[in-house]
């Protein structure tokens, strides 16, 4: 029992608090893209999203409960593949997307004065404005929620379930199931117009979602000599709780023995790594370098 809650909640109050915070800022974003941008202007980026754009425009029905109702049956599906935490948070968000959409949607809705409803156009007849404001939220929004270990539900339960066992890029993934999907909006206005802005939105939405997820797992690689290399690999061991690998070197020319520092950690805690280095000795030889991925405890897990 004991193992199930802690596959469910995780390890630490508060980073699940932390995570759900992300998540709920995330699906804010994501719906705000969808629904205010591209739902009006009939454009389809790919998705679930765009299933229930499509099916909005031919039959009326609610994009919010489409939406709902398909993520319902693939969630299903991917009990046996994903992780019941991936499955509780893909949940909430899929509630609170779906929730948000309804939301959004009815507040939208125009009724003309022969009983038609219409949804509002905020940005008039800017329709390639709409496509990148909202393929841009899109993608943060998407980015946000993944890297808090959750998902907004359809083709990105599919995606995820691969990605957990092939090392494939998640926006690649995106790509080849959106590309048929976009297909079915010339169903809509049975014109090509409608199919190149589709695409167009789901290639910003897909770049920048890869953009913002490489940014932020992206490491870097610190090499330090330092006569007080002790202090300063015990703080980072301590502070930064980062591991410290202790290298054996000597000088070609003096032929003094040195000890080298490795250490391997997030691009965003470098500026912390060099304060601490400048504080205890602002004399040491410093190399930072990127690096393409690191796998293992603390970092990304090597997958197929």
């Amino acid at each position: 029992m004991k193992t199930l809650v802690n596959n469910i909640i995780g390890p630490s109050p508060w980073q699940l608090l932390r995570d759900y915070l992300q998540m709920l800022l995330g699906t804010v974003i994501y719906t705000i893209g969808y629904t205010v941008f591209l739902l009006p202007y009939k454009i389809v980026s790919g998705g679930v999203t765009g299933i229930s754009t499509v099916i909005y425009y031919l039959t009326g029905f609610n994009a919010g409960n489409t939406y709902l109702i398909i993520n319902i049956a693939l969630l299903l599906l991917a009990m046996r593949v994903l992780g019941w935490r991936y499955l509780v948070r893909t949940i909430i968000v899929t509630l609170l997307v779906s929730s948000a959409i309804s939301v959004m949607q009815t507040q939208l809705t125009e009724v003309a004065a022969d009983g038609t409803q219409t949804l509002m156009h905020i940005l008039g007849d800017q329709k390639f404005m709409a496509c990148v404001i909202g393929a841009f939220f899109e993608g943060l929004g998407l980015a946000t929620i993944f890297l808090a270990g959750g998902s907004t539900g359809g083709t990105d339960i599919i995606a995820s379930a691969i990605n957990k066992y092939w090392n494939i890029s998640l926006g690649r993934l995106l790509l080849m199931i959106d590309i048929v999907i976009i297909g079915g909006s010339y169903f809509i206005s049975k014109d090509i117009e409608t199919m190149v802005v589709g695409y167009l939105a789901m290639f910003i939405s897909l770049n920048f979602l890869d953009y913002v997820i490489n940014s932020a797992r992206q490491s870097v690689q610190f090499i330090i000599i330092s006569d007080r290399y002790e202090e300063i690999a015990e703080e980072v061991n301590t502070r930064l709780e980062r591991g410290v690998t202790v290298l054996y070197g000597e000088g070609f020319y003096s032929k003094a023995k040195r000890q080298v520092l490795l250490i391997l950690a997030k691009k965003h805690e470098s500026r912390n790594i060099f304060m601490l280095i400048k504080r205890l000795d602002p004399r040491a030889f410093v190399s930072m370098s990127n690096v393409e991925g690191v796998f293992g405890e603390g970092f990304d897990v090597i997958k197929k």
